[in-house]
């Protein structure tokens, strides 16, 4: 069994690599600049919003919603749904490459979080239990998110 600093060396070397993956980097006190409270605790703090408390939850106009950090577009209304599980549910990513999946362990469960692909800002899990065609439930926090409409 591996020593607890030599799981610490592993966990600060993997959050690194994490990081550095993206193109939108900023300094804690640029993103506070920059995000409100509630999105800096959720987008990179990977917080959460209560459930049906989140301003997108029941948010069905034609538009694009993007990340509310860096303003790269994640999905579109067209594959928005209602989930019932009380945040903002999309089908459908709206490119490949806008989202980037990690293994998440925390709270001991295994769940697939999903993190902006442009700035690494955490905006919620990814379920297999969503609707045609894709089967897929994206469960993202509305303060993670920035809504255009059409």
């Amino acid at each position: 069994m591996p020593s607890v600093s030599i799981l610490r060396q592993i966990l600060t070397t993997m959050s690194k690599s994490i990081d550095n993956e993206f193109s939108v980097q900023f300094t804690p006190d640029q993103w506070k600049e920059k995000l409100d409270q509630e999105q800096y605790r959720i987008l990179r703090e990977k917080g959460t919003e209560r459930p049906f408390t989140g301003k997108y939850d029941l948010h069905f106009e034609k538009g694009v919603y993007s990340c509310a950090g860096c303003g790269s577009v994640l999905f579109t209304s067209g594959s928005k749904f209602d989930s019932g599980c009380g945040w903002p549910a999309f089908y459908q990513k709206a490119d490949e490459g806008k989202i980037v999946e990690h293994v998440d362990r925390t709270f001991g469960m295994l769940r697939t979080e999903v993190l902006c692909g442009n700035c690494g800002g955490h905006l919620g899990h990814v379920f297999p239990d969503g609707p045609r065609p894709t089967g897929m439930r994206y469960c993202i926090n509305s303060a993670s998110l920035a809504f255009e409409g059409d």
